[in-house]
C-alpha cells in the first residue's frame, strides 16, 4: 500500500491522505469542493461547487498515476438529492465513460459543503 498526498490538491483536513494505492487501484479519500489556493470552500451552487471537487480529484489522481478516463467506481454525496440533476449535468462532463456510482443524500458534510466524491480507479 502506497499513501498518496497531491500537490495541487487541498489538504486533508483530517488524519488522513488524499488516498492509497494498492493491487493496482488507486482508493480516494472523499473530495469537497475546498479551494486549494486558499483553503476555503467554494462558495456556489451546486454546479460551482461540483466542479471543483471533481479539479480537486483530478490532481489527486494525476498525484497516483491515474485518471478520471480510468475511474471504475464514485461514490457521491449530496447535501440536498434536490440538487441531483444540476450534480448529474457537471458530472457527466467529466465521466462520460460512465463508471459505476452510488449517490446518496446526507444529513450534512465537512464545512458545509454540497458534495462529496471518491473513487477508484485502475492505476
Amino acid at each position: 500500500m502506497k499513501k498518496i498526498i497531491a500537490a495541487g490538491a487541498p489538504e486533508a483536513i483530517g488524519p488522513y491522505s488524499h488516498g492509497v494505492t494498492a493491487g493496482g487501484c488507486f482508493y480516494s479519500s472523499g473530495q469537497i469542493p475546498i479551494d486549494p489556493e486558499t483553503g476555503k470552500i467554494v462558495e456556489g451552487n451546486i454546479k460551482e461547487q461540483t466542479h471543483q471537487v471533481i479539479r480537486n480529484l483530478e490532481k489527486v489522481l494525476e498525484a497516483a498515476g491515474s485518471s478520471i478516463d480510468k475511474v471504475i467506481k464514485t461514490t457521491c454525496f449530496l447535501n440536498d438529492i434536490s440538487d441531483f440533476a444540476d450534480f448529474n449535468e457537471v458530472y457527466a462532463e467529466y465521466f462520460s465513460h460512465k463508471p459505476a456510482r452510488s449517490c446518496v443524500e446526507v444529513a450534512a458534510l465537512p464545512k458545509g459543503a454540497l458534495v462529496e466524491i471518491e473513487v477508484i480507479a485502475e492505476v
